[in-house]
C-alpha cells in the first residue's frame, strides 16, 4: 500500500474518532474504586482417537480457546480472544487455523487487532478473516464508520505430496466504510482492495491456473421510507479484477497505476432492490437481485454469480397470534449472456406453520418446493442440425424437488414429581428428473424420516430417562434402502447437583431390497463436575462398531477431555 493510501485510511480513522471526549469528572472515582476488573472465560480441550474405520483422523488434538475483557476505569474495555490448536499442524494452509485477537473498545470505538473478520456488504468485503487492524466507529448521531488494513491470505508453496492444501500468494488488503442514517432514509459506501504479491512464492504456480490477482470493489446502499410502513432498499456492487497482474497493461495512463488495470482486468456489476410494506399485522416483501457472470471480489470465500432472482413473500400472525404463517415464492434464471452450453431457471416456493395454543403443545409444518428447467445445448445441435425445429425437446430437463416436514412437542402429565415429553418428527423429500413431462427412468428419488422420543423426569431427583425410534426409507434409482433402530439412555444430576452424567446406547440395521446390510452401535457417555463455582471438568465418550457387509468389522473409539474456567 503506497504512502497516499495509508494517509487516506489513517484520514478516515482519525475523523471517525473525532469528537470523542475522555470523561475526566469519573476518572479519579473510577481510579480509587476499580480502576481495573477482568472478566471472560477460557477453555482447553483435549481428543484422543483410534479406530479402524478408515477416516484417517489425528490420533491426538487440543484446542484452547479464550474470551477475556480488560476494563480500565470503567472508560475504556479491551476485549481479547484466541484460539490455539494443532489440528491439521502439518500443513502450510493459507490461512491458519490459530486465531488470536483483541477488540479494545472506548465508547463509540471499537478496535480489531490480530485475527478478525470484518463486513462492508456482500459485494466487496464479506467476513473474510485477515491479519491486521480495524475500526468501527458509531458515535451519536447519524454517521458510522469502519476501516481495516491487513493481510488475508499468507504465501503458500505448492506441494506435490499434499495437493489439498492449494498454493497460495501472499495477500494485502485495505478498505473503508461510511454510512449515514435518518428514520426516514440512510445512503452509504464502502470500498475494499487487495493485492497479491508475486514476488512471494518461489515458484509460479502458472499451470494449476494459480496466478496474482488484484481487485477493487465499492458498494453503495440506500434505502427510504416512501411513505408509513413502506421502505425501499438497494444495494450496487462494483468488482474491477485482475486475473493476473503481471499480465500487459491497457495504456499509459494514471488510472492503470490507480486501478492495476491489465489486459485481464475485468469489470462486474451486481446490485438488488428490495420493497418491503407492513400493514396491521401483515408483512408483505418484494425483492430483486441480479449479479454478473464471474463477479467476484477477493474479500469474500464464495460467491454465487451469473443469476437474476425474484422473490415476493408474505407473513401474518392468525387467532391471537396462536398461528404464524410465512409465505414465499422466487425464480432465478442463469446463463444472464446466454453463453453456456447449459442454462437453467429455478422456481423455489416455500411455506411455514407454527401452532402454539398452550404452553404444553408446539406444532411445527413446512414445505418448501424446487423446480429447475434446464436447456442443454450441445455442440452437436449445431453440426447435425437441420433446422431450428429439429429434436426441440431432446435435451430440456425438469429437475423437481420437494420437502416437508413436521414436528411436534407435547408435555403432559406436569406435578411436582414427574414431567413427561413427547417429541415427534417426521420428514419428506422427492426428487425427480423430468424430460419432457415424463420423468426418467432411475430418476426418482424418495426419502422419508420418521423419529419420536418420549421423556420423563424425575424432577426431585433430577433425574430422566429416554427412549426413542429412528426410522428411514429411501428409494433410489428402484432400490430400497432401509435403516431403522432403537435409541434408550439416562441423565442424571448428582452430589449435589454438582455432577452431570449421561450414558445412551444406539442400534442401528440397514437393509437393501430387503437383505440385511449392517448394523451399527453406538454407546456414548458424557459428564461434567463442578469443581468449583467457576471451574468445570468435562468428559466424554463414544465407542462405535460398524458390521457391514461390504467391508470387515470397524469399531472405533472418541474420548474428550476439558476444562473451563469463567471469572
Amino acid at each position: 500500500m503506497d504512502v497516499i493510501s495509508t494517509l487516506l485510511l489513517l484520514q478516515v480513522i482519525a475523523s471517525a474518532a473525532y469528537g470523542q471526549q475522555v470523561d475526566l469528572n469519573n476518572v479519579k472515582k473510577n481510579f480509587t474504586e476499580k480502576p481495573f476488573r477482568m472478566g471472560g472465560g477460557i477453555s482447553a480441550n483435549t481428543i484422543f482417537y483410534d479406530g479402524n474405520d478408515g477416516q484417517g483422523r489425528q490420533p491426538f488434538t487440543y484446542f484452547l480457546n479464550g474470551n477475556v475483557n480488560f476494563n480500565l476505569f470503567n472508560q475504556i474495555n479491551l476485549p481479547f480472544s484466541f484460539s490455539l490448536t494443532n489440528l491439521g499442524a502439518d500443513y502450510g494452509y493459507p490461512t491458519l487455523p490459530n486465531r488470536l485477537s483483541v477488540h479494545p473498545m472506548y465508547k463509540s470505538i471499537t478496535g480489531h487487532i490480530g485475527d478478525v473478520a470484518m463486513s462492508f456488504s456482500p459485494y466487496t468485503l464479506n467476513g473474510h478473516m485477515f491479519r491486521g487492524v480495524g475500526v468501527d466507529v458509531a458515535p451519536k448521531g447519524p454517521w458510522k464508520f469502519s476501516a481495516m488494513y491487513g493481510r488475508l491470505q499468507r504465501a503458500s508453496e505448492f506441494d506435490s505430496a499434499r495437493t489439498l492444501v492449494p498454493a497460495a500468494y501472499q495477500r494485502m488488503g485495505y478498505g473503508a466504510k461510511v454510512r449515514y442514517d435518518q428514520s426516514g432514509y440512510y445512503a452509504g459506501m464502502n470500498f475494499f482492495t487487495a493485492k497479491d504479491d508475486p514476488n512471494s512464492l518461489k515458484f509460479h504456480p502458472d499451470s494449476l491456473n494459480i496466478f496474482p490477482q488484484h481487485n477493487v470493489a465499492f458498494g453503495w446502499e440506500g434505502g427510504v421510507k416512501l411513505i408509513d410502513n413502506l421502505m425501499l432498499s438497494g444495494e450496487f456492487g462494483l468488482s474491477l479484477l485482475t486475473r493476473d497482474i503481471r499480465s500487459n497493461r491497457e495504456s499509459d495512463s494514471w488510472l492503470d497505476d490507480v486501478f492495476v488495470n491489465r489486459t485481464s482486468t475485468h469489470a462486474y456489476k451486481a446490485y438488488k432492490v428490495n420493497l418491503n410494506y407492513q400493514l396491521f399485522k401483515n408483512t408483505i416483501g418484494l425483492g430483486y437481485e441480479r449479479i454478473d457472470p464471474e463477479y467476484r471480489t477477493l474479500g469474500a470465500y464464495y460467491f454465487n454469480n451469473d443469476y437474476e432472482n425474484i422473490t415476493v413473500n408474505y407473513a401474518r400472525p392468525f387467532l391471537q397470534d396462536k398461528i404464524t404463517i410465512a409465505l414465499s415464492w422466487g425464480i432465478q434464471r442463469d446463463d444472464l449472456n446466454n453463453d453456456k452450453e447449459q442454462s437453467s431457471k429455478r422456481l423455489v416456493s416455500s411455506a411455514n406453520i407454527n401452532y402454539t395454543p398452550n404452553e404444553n403443545f408446539n406444532a411445527a409444518l413446512s414445505y418448501s418446493g424446487f423446480q429447475t428447467y434446464m436447456n442443454i445445448r450441445s455442440q452437436f445441435d449445431y453440426i447435425n442440425g437441420q433446422t431450428p425445429y429439429d429434436n426441440l425437446d431432446t435435451l430440456d430437463f425438469t429437475q423437481l424437488s420437494q420437502n416437508l416436514a413436521l414436528t411436534t412437542l407435547y408435555s403432559f402429565g406436569k406435578n411436582e414429581n414427574r414431567r413427561h415429553s413427547l417429541n415427534t418428527n417426521l420428514s419428506y423429500q422427492e426428487a425427480a428428473d423430468k424430460q419432457g413431462d415424463v420423468i426418467r427412468p432411475g430418476a426418482l428419488s424418495q426419502f422419508y424420516n420418521f423419529s419420536t422420543q418420549y421423556t420423563l423426569l424425575f424432577v426431585p431427583q433430577a433425574v430422566s430417562v429416554h427412549a426413542s425410534i429412528n426410522a428411514t426409507y429411501n428409494l433410489v434409482g428402484g432400490e430400497e434402502f432401509i435403516i431403522v433402530g432403537p435409541t434408550a439412555g439416562a441423565k442424571a444430576r448428582i452430589f449435589q447437583k454438582k455432577l452431570t452424567t449421561g450414558l445412551s446406547c444406539s442400534y442401528n440395521v440397514s437393509y437393501q431390497a430387503s437383505e440385511r446390510q449392517g448394523k451399527v452401535v453406538n454407546v456414548r457417555w458424557n459428564a461434567g463436575y463442578a469443581v468449583a463455582k467457576k471451574h468445570m471438568l468435562m468428559a466424554n465418550t463414544v465407542w462405535q462398531q460398524r458390521d457391514l457387509k461390504t467391508r470387515s468389522n470397524a469399531q472405533s473409539i472418541t474420548a474428550t477431555v476439558g476444562y473451563s474456567y469463567s471469572f
